[in-house]
């Protein structure tokens, strides 16, 4: 075997290991150094031809701080907030999750579509199979991505980190008590078209409430079941189609829904009621 002309390689020292290595770091078994005399003569099975010696991979403690990737911010894009930055809904959750929208079915199958396109099933429990039925037959791609089931009829969906469900409750304002409710990787949104007096108690129970555009009486029952302050509970009255105040008693956000392109030739454009 011939050796190359020796050519200075930024990173190495001539005759020795990689700049900033210790002698002996970063060479192969069977290089001089790893105790096996002549080994580099013997055949290598299993290993090759010696490869070139390059400087190790190495960042200071400061430099790991970094690479420090963003978590908890997985989810369905559900739209925009007031800053225009991409507003996420986590629905695939180890933990059980309630979700409540008083607001219109167009935005619960936004979410749904989506959902689907984050791996999630989607089963939908409704008295408005026809609303739904274009939806759910779209979505399918074999897999049955999103399921129809009738009221008080929506079997076991046996959720997992590899399967996680969001189970759509459409089943008016008073729905009835579900046979499946929220459970780890399985999230329940619970869509109200528009409020009732069991309204406050689903919202007490709810990790997340959505509302959409009320009339002002029923602006004043969800401002008192969610401690909203006064501009926000005269806002509610006056919120255009596709704009919806996500909040919990701690927190709220405005965010607005846009259909993308297929979204919109399936669903249509956004609107409040159907």
């Amino acid at each position: 075997m011939n050796t190359p002309a020796t050519t200075p390689v930024p990173g190495h020292v001539p005759g020795g290991a990689p700049a900033g290595v210790p002698d002996g770091a970063g060479q192969a078994p069977g290089a001089a150094g790893d105790g096996f005399a002549g080994a580099a003569r013997r055949p290598r099975f299993g290993f090759g031809l010696i490869g070139p010696r390059r400087g190790r991979h190495e960042v200071t403690p400061e430099q790991l701080e970094a690479l420090a990737l963003p978590v908890g911010d997985d989810g369905v894009v559900i739209g925009t907030d007031a800053q225009g930055a991409p507003a996420v809904l986590g629905l695939g959750r180890p933990t059980a999750f309630d979700v409540v929208l008083v607001g219109g079915a167009w935005t619960a199958q936004v979410i749904a579509l989506r959902t689907v396109g984050t791996g999630a099933r989607v089963a939908v429990e409704t008295g408005r199979r026809q609303l739904w039925t274009s939806l759910a037959q779209s979505a399918d791609t074999g897999q049955h991505s999103i399921t129809l089931h009738d009221v008080g009829r929506v079997p076991p969906q046996g959720p997992s980190v590899h399967s996680p469900v969001l189970l759509v409750r459409d089943c008016g304002a008073r729905p009835p008590r579900g046979r499946v409710g929220a459970a780890p990787w399985q999230s329940v949104l619970t869509l109200l078209p528009y409020p009732s007096p069991m309204t406050p108690r689903l919202m007490d129970r709810a990790d997340l409430v959505g509302v959409q555009r009320v009339a002002p009486d029923e602006a004043r029952q969800i401002g008192r079941a969610m401690n909203l302050p006064p501009d926000d509970v005269e806002a509610l009255s006056t919120l255009p189609d596709g704009v919806t105040l996500w909040c919990t008693r701690a927190a709220r956000t405005y965010v607005t829904t846009q259909p993308t392109e297929p979204e919109a030739g399936l669903l249509g454009a956004a609107r409040r009621m159907e």
